[in-house]
């Protein structure tokens, strides 16, 4: 009787192939056994990374690439009105000036390492210098794109030495309350024209006290400035023109972002700005600057109608540290009274959380300002 014949298998082919030395010459192309390993991402530029994690927190930032944690919106206080922004991987510069005059060094961080955290654009919300002074070097240094009103671009390129990229969102002569959107790679970007801060008569209607805080004289001490310190803040108030206010709105799936760097008297010089802060979708997270010169002679009244009208869920105050100008700047200790009074004014439904910031000892604190995005997970 004969045996039948063992079937023939993959196996047994592969097996006898081998002894022959030509197991390549029989693996099929395109099996898992040929596949290529998959490369991994390029190393960032160690400067880059180094920046990142110190402004953004280590553990947000990866080791090899510099990508930032994408499930998490975060922000570090450079001083004044200015912010390093992380949004859905996004880097981004809201304005660009670190704090010196009258004093210098306060802030810890420099020009060089706000340039080497490659930020993505410089969002100018005016042109004044303790906005926007030090947007061309950034600029230059890091390629960033400058965002705001045709005049802040051209004011930013006057002073560059290098090509600097721009994209317009608003002009100096839009009328207040002019909307213009744009993006910023997955960042939807609206921008609302509105009124620089200024006096008006005393509002007899919702009257306040003026608020004038007062400077620390131990900060330039404390503090010594250089003398291109001293020199830039006279050329910066001589130089540099405001080149119209915009308000931003930033948007990706999950979160919402509302930023401005002044407080303009909105009853008075802009009622349609106020109808269009409370149709725009309410923020996760409103940054607002609370200093100007309407505190003069109605208090924070003009905070307050910003507050209310662009509503939110977090409430971040901006611009009311000691940023270096004299007479002017002073600790913010000297607002957290007067806006938590303020704030207990707003309608409770249309009134966020406060979470305040003291300078020096919340700039570049990013554990202060970690926001989760809604339905996000991925850590990269």
């Amino acid at each position: 009787m004969t045996t039948p014949a063992a079937p023939t298998t993959r196996r047994t082919v592969l097996r006898g192939a081998a002894s022959l030395g030509a197991v390549p010459f029989l693996l099929p192309v395109g099996t898992a056994d040929a596949a290529p390993r998959r490369k991994r991402p390029p190393r960032a530029p160690r400067a880059m990374v180094r920046a990142r994690r110190r402004i953004f927190g280590a553990a947000n930032v990866h080791t090899r690439t510099g990508a930032v944690r994408r499930d998490r919106v975060l922000l570090s206080w450079v001083g004044c009105a200015g912010f390093a922004l992380a949004i859905d991987g996004e880097v981004l510069l809201l304005d660009a000036w670190l704090p010196r005059g009258i004093h210098g060094g306060r802030v810890p961080t420099s020009v060089a390492e706000l340039a080497a955290l490659r930020p993505r654009a410089i969002l100018i919300g005016h042109g004044h210098f303790d906005h926007a002074a030090d947007a061309h070097r950034i600029a230059e240094l890091s390629g960033a794109v400058v965002v705001g009103t045709a005049q802040h671009i051209a004011q930013v390129r006057a002073k560059a030495s290098t090509k600097v990229r721009g994209l317009v969102v608003g002009d100096e002569a839009d009328p207040h309350g002019t909307v213009r959107r744009a993006r910023l790679g997955s960042v939807r970007l609206t921008a609302v024209r509105h009124p620089h801060s200024t006096p008006k008569p005393p509002d007899l209607s919702d009257p306040h006290l003026p608020l004038l805080p007062i400077p620390d004289p131990l900060t330039p001490l404390l503090h010594p400035p250089t003398l291109d310190d001293c020199a830039g803040l006279l050329t910066g108030l001589v130089e540099d023109a405001e080149g119209g206010s915009l308000l931003y709105q930033l948007r990706v799936p999950g979160f919402t972002l509302v930023w401005h760097d002044t407080v303009g008297p909105l009853k008075e010089d802009a009622p349609r700005v106020r109808r269009v802060l409370r149709r725009l979708p309410r923020p996760d997270l409103h940054v607002g600057a609370i200093q100007g010169f309407g505190q003069i002679t109605n208090g924070l009244r003009d905070v307050r109608h910003y507050v209310e009208d662009v509503g939110g869920t977090v409430f971040v105050p901006s611009h009311h540290d000691d940023w270096g100008a004299p007479l002017i700047a002073s600790p913010g200790s000297g607002y957290r009274g007067p806006l938590e009074t303020e704030f207990r004014r707003i309608p409770e439904a249309r009134r966020p959380r406060l979470r305040f910031l003291s300078d020096p000892h919340d700039y570049v604190r990013p554990d202060r300002l970690t926001f989760t995005r809604r339905g996000r997970h991925s850590r990269w």
